[in-house]
């Protein structure tokens, strides 16, 4: 296995820490590629190791009893997946998906609970995580409900565009939806929309962002308000 230090690390969290935090990490991370629709961890099951995604995005969905499914939060690489693992949750509460493929860095949870419980910094940091993790699942709540199928796809669409890393990315019209929580009709008519308006351009499950400016102009509250809310968390 390929070890952390062969790769740059792009990590927020990873990049935020201090040398003498990441001297101790550095031994037990182990840089991982991620293909889509890799499964992280299931409900109810135990968190083994928790994933500091470098590249790509994670998705967290929750499953109704019919089958249907509907993405409630996501990690990028500003973060790392279940970080309530860290603070006596010891099962998962829902599905952890990757969606956008890329790379991550694996650490185990009792590993990175030892050094918690020794570095303040580091512990502050994942106290913080986990207050910012909270919010945006609070703020995708409000989103979904009171905002249009447009502003929230161009949303996501920055979103995915951020921690791709790329212009261009894989996206199906099924995973849009997901993460909308809508039909994949109305999905199809939006990215219709989007596209003849010079925004993207898909096509085959890859979606390129033509005009960023004109996704955000085009979003709604939410991103701005991620955005600003990722710039506090990281400001020290």
């Amino acid at each position: 296995m390929l070890k952390s230090h062969e790769y740059n690390i792009t990590n927020r969290i990873l990049l935020a820490l201090p040398a003498r935090t990441m001297k101790r990490l550095r031994p037990d991370l182990k840089f991982l590629e991620t293909t889509g629709g890799q499964k992280i961890d299931h409900v109810d099951g135990p968190i083994r190791y928790l994933y500091f995604v470098n590249r790509g995005m994670v998705s967290l969905v929750k499953t109704m009893n019919d089958g249907r499914t509907v993405e409630v939060g996501v990690v990028g690489i500003e973060g790392v997946t279940d970080p309530n693992a860290l603070f006596g949750i010891d099962t998962a509460i829902v599905e952890t998906v990757v969606q956008i493929p890329g790379s991550a860095f694996r650490i185990r949870r009792d590993l990175l609970k030892q050094v918690m419980a020794t570095d303040d910094f580091f512990r502050e940091m994942m106290q913080r995580f986990a207050r910012f993790s909270f919010g945006q699942l609070a703020q995708t709540a409000a989103c979904n409900r009171l905002h249009s199928l447009e502003e929230r796809c161009c949303r996501w669409l920055l979103i995915c565009n951020d921690n791709a890393l790329s212009d261009t990315f894989p996206l199906t019209h099924e995973f849009l939806a997901m993460m909308l929580g809508v039909q994949r009709a109305g999905v199809s008519i939006t990215a219709s929309f989007l596209q003849k308006a010079g925004l993207i351009k898909y096509a085959r499950g890859q979606v390129t962002i033509l005009n960023r400016a004109g996704l955000e102009d085009a979003a709604c509250e939410c991103y701005a308000s991620m955005r600003s809310a990722l710039e506090e968390l990281f400001r020290s």
